[in-house]
């Protein structure tokens, strides 16, 4: 029997042995080393050839990960590792750094209890970095540290051991701060991560070797030891006696918890149904014998098994032929097939217990993000709330007629599999609009549209997604009903900043019912509105409010429905140039209806409280926003006024520039409309020498000047007329 099949036994031995499993993500800046690292870990473990590891990619399997040399998908697989004489069952999510993926490493979060966080010895704590570590810590999930590259520093930058030791210290010392800065006050002390316990390793992921203080005090190895095998370029000898896959996974195994463990703390942060219930307690038990609690993070297709949905099981046992509920949709789902993951590969087992990563046939309702359980009441887990929306749109149609049906199912399943894609599909024109987080987000998606699943399209250049807002309060503005028998007074006002912030993050459940309204009032007052207001919090769209501040009004109980679908229907269609709606929170001060029901139906007072709410929102300076980017470039000194001009080219506002010996980073801020076609110029610019991401950075009001040349654009791109007229509100 192969090392590979002698592993798969041993998994499946320890997947019901809960001290004995470990589920951890590796999270860092793109190319800071994490795919080449799981490969490491793996091939360590015996699941791949040690020769092909680090170049094989084993979990970047998708051939547009391959092509690109880059991770999209976060992809998954378990090992078996010996520690201290006992054998540890250890699922790893390797998740991607592109900041167009950020939903998968949000997502990929949910289902690990410990993260490796991967930094460049080179390159330093990247934006990236911090984001990783803010996602991780925002699941209540344990950082560990990785100090990669070491050998670049070495033979690249030729440092001396004094001035490395001095750059991993400014390394750890900046872990630490966002550490601190973000983690609850009772794990700060447990949490912090220290050279000398063991919770930081230092290595090279590509030549396979790395070192930590435990290792050295067992090894009588010392850091000068490395050093000198770097400088006489035999890392391979050193990948002998330091293998990376031994350290790395004894420090998960010592510092990383259980699932049961974990579970204690992150329920409680992630499930906010009863804790004393049945589920409640097995959750935090980790029980296999309690009611299935699965969360999906994953979705993916495969060509021969169909849809896959991967996540992690927090209670119960899965086993093929179970009927199971994905929470809010009707019916049950028959499981096909249960397996763990290596990489591209599924290995079937009959069942699998709490504390694993799952995947799971047969779940065809549920998409990224859902709840899974057996018992068709379940409190839905906590909503992943992602850390930026979709900003780039393409038009998307089929090249043949007779593939219409098809891309529409097709279109279905890309943002079932991936919810950082929104799709609006379009039967009557048969265009259907595709938005994503970046050009590369959407590129990649066409590419699979057309390759995975055999559908030819004509895809439009990118278009930005802009928001609309309002600068002022104004009202009360007075909609009528086409009977002119039903009369509503409506007032629009910016909403508070902080309320926005904490509904875009997620603090503030903004969607669906409310259902509680007394905690809701008592976090919008915490926000600074006013106890009167925050009582009367009607319903959310976005980061938007409609708030019913009238007394004694009658027949208006029975109305509010349709004052509800005209706000949700104003708020996706702004009065500018139909783009969302953002920041508004629109107040119902007076009404006059008519007694008999028959005169104020749908038709009646949908349209007059659709244009009272447009009519104010006119008098309040409609305002666009944009999305921009922050833009973080790495450049020699000698290129740096060029790639300078190159930003301020952008519209762009440089924030800062840092310098590091001979190389400048450069911090700007970019919109997000100018920024297409950067990555070529960029290198032309820079004789290809500059290192550059970006990371999103919400929306912000258009420069004035532009404002009604950006909106006659986007109204002639929507068959609209040019001018955004106001007078048809007024004379509604």
């Amino acid at each position: 029997m192969g090392r590979k099949e002698d592993n798969i036994k041993k998994a499946q031995a320890l997947m019901n042995k809960h001290k004995a499993i470990r589920n951890i993500g590796i999270a860092a800046h793109i190319d800071h080393g994490k795919t080449t690292l799981s490969d490491n870990l793996i091939a360590g473990a015996g699941m791949m050839s040690e020769e092909l590891a680090g170049k094989q990619l084993l979990l970047d399997y998708d051939e547009q990960e391959q092509a690109r040399g880059i991770t999209i998908n976060a992809a998954n697989a378990s090992m078996v590792h010996e520690y201290k004489g006992g054998e540890y069952l250890i699922n790893l999510i390797d998740t991607p750094g592109h900041v167009d993926f950020g939903g998968d490493v949000t997502r990929a979060m949910r289902a690990v209890d410990g993260s490796i966080v991967l930094v460049c010895a080179v390159e330093g704590i990247m934006p990236q970095t911090e984001t990783v570590i803010r996602q991780s810590l925002k699941e209540r999930v344990r950082p560990l540290l990785f100090i990669n590259k070491v050998d670049r520093l070495i033979n690249e930058l030729e440092v001396t051991p004094e001035q490395m030791q001095e750059r991993f210290i400014k390394i750890i010392n900046g872990v630490n701060e966002l550490i601190s800065s973000m983690v609850p006050p009772e794990f700060k002390k447990d949490w912090g991560i220290k050279v000398e316990d063991g919770s930081v390793a230092f290595g090279s992921a590509y030549h396979n070797w790395a070192i930590s203080v435990p290792f050295m005090a067992d090894s009588q190895m010392g850091f000068k030891d490395a050093y000198e095998y770097c400088k006489n370029d035999d890392q391979k000898t050193l990948a002998k006696k330091a293998p990376i896959h031994k350290i790395l996974l004894d420090m998960v195994i010592e510092h990383l918890p259980n699932p049961i463990v974990a579970q204690k703390i992150r329920i409680p942060n992630i499930w906010h149904g009863d804790l004393d219930s049945k589920l409640g307690k097995s959750m935090i038990g980790c029980s296999e014998k309690g009611p299935v609690a699965l969360m999906i993070t994953k979705i993916i297709i495969d060509t021969h098994a169909g849809e896959v949905a991967i996540g992690r099981l927090f209670s119960g046992s899965i086993q093929r032929g179970q009927e199971l509920h994905v929470i809010g949709m009707p019916g049950k789902n028959r499981v096909q097939q249960v397996a763990l993951c290596v990489g591209s590969d599924r290995i079937p087992v009959e069942q699998i217990g709490a504390g694993n990563i799952v995947a799971v046939n047969g779940l065809k309702d549920a998409i990224a993000g859902s709840t899974v359980s057996d018992d068709a009441e379940m409190e839905a887990f906590e909503k992943i709330t992602h850390y930026s929306e979709p900003v780039v749109t393409v038009a998307i149609e089929a090249k043949h007629m007779k593939d219409l049906p098809k891309l529409v199912e097709v279109l279905r399943s890309v943002a079932k599999a991936d919810p950082s894609i929104h799709v609006e599909i379009n039967q009557e024109t048969g265009e259907h609009l595709m938005s994503g987080m970046g050009e590369l987000h959407l590129e990649i998606t066409e590419y699979r549209i057309v390759n995975e699943y055999g559908v030819e399209i004509q895809a439009s250049q990118p278009i930005v997604v802009y928001r609309e807002s309002i600068e002022r309060p104004a009202g009360p503005f007075e909609g009528k009903s086409p009977n002119k028998h039903n009369r509503f007074y409506i007032e629009v006002q910016p909403l508070e900043e902080e309320i926005v912030n904490s509904i875009l993050q997620g603090t503030i459940q903004s969607e669906g019912k409310i259902k509680d309204s007394k905690a809701l009032a008592k976090q919008l007052q915490d926000f600074g509105m006013s106890k009167e207001e925050a009582k009367k919090v009607v319903i959310f769209s976005g980061p938007n409010m409609f708030v019913d501040t009238t007394k004694g009004i009658q027949y208006l109980h029975e109305t509010m429905e349709l004052c509800k679908e005209a706000f949700l229907e104003v708020m996706v269609k702004g009065p500018l140039a139909n783009e969302k709606v953002m920041g508004v929170k629109v107040r119902l001060v007076d009404a006059k209806l008519h007694e008999d029901s028959i005169h104020r139906g749908p038709a009646q007072v949908i349209p007059a409280v659709r244009q009272a709410i447009y009519g104010a929102m006119c008098q309040a300076q409609r305002v666009l926003l944009e999305p921009k980017q922050k833009v973080f470039i790495n450049v020699p000194q000698d290129v740096m006024g060029s790639a300078t001009r190159e930003m301020q080219q952008r519209r762009s506002i440089i924030e800062d520039m840092e310098q590091d010996g001979d190389m400048t980073m450069i911090k700007a801020k970019a919109p997000v409309a100018e920024m297409f076609g950067f990555s070529n110029d960029i290198r032309s610019a820079t004789g290809g020498r500059a290192l550059w991401s970006t990371e999103n950075s919400g929306f912000e009001r258009i420069p004035r000047e532009l404002q009604a040349e950006v909106v006659g654009q986007i109204r002639t791109r929507k068959g609209l007329k040019p001018e955004p007229y106001d007078e048809h509100y007024y004379a509604a």
